[in-house]
């Protein structure tokens, strides 16, 4: 599974079991997941990326974003 800054996938496991978040960073094993509100920029969600379900949408080109820019993108989509 391969995941791109931006884009907005739904969390499948935990705490955030089915919320819309955006993918802000990857790495060799996680991808660190913000919504704006709960989990920030300043402070993301480490996920498997098993516990993911990744969607066609993606925001990559309005990088870079605050916090409540964010928030206001997911609720659209929701």
């Amino acid at each position: 599974m391969r995941c791109s800054l931006g884009q907005l996938v739904i969390c499948l496991k935990g705490k955030e079991k089915g919320r819309l978040m955006c993918v802000i960073g990857t790495d060799e094993k996680f991808v660190y997941l913000a919504d704006g509100k709960e989990r920030p920029f300043a402070n993301p969600k480490r996920k498997n990326p098993k516990h993911i379900e990744l969607t066609d949408k993606n925001i990559s080109h309005l990088f870079p974003l605050t916090d409540k820019e964010l928030r206001k993108i997911l609720l659209r989509e929701v």
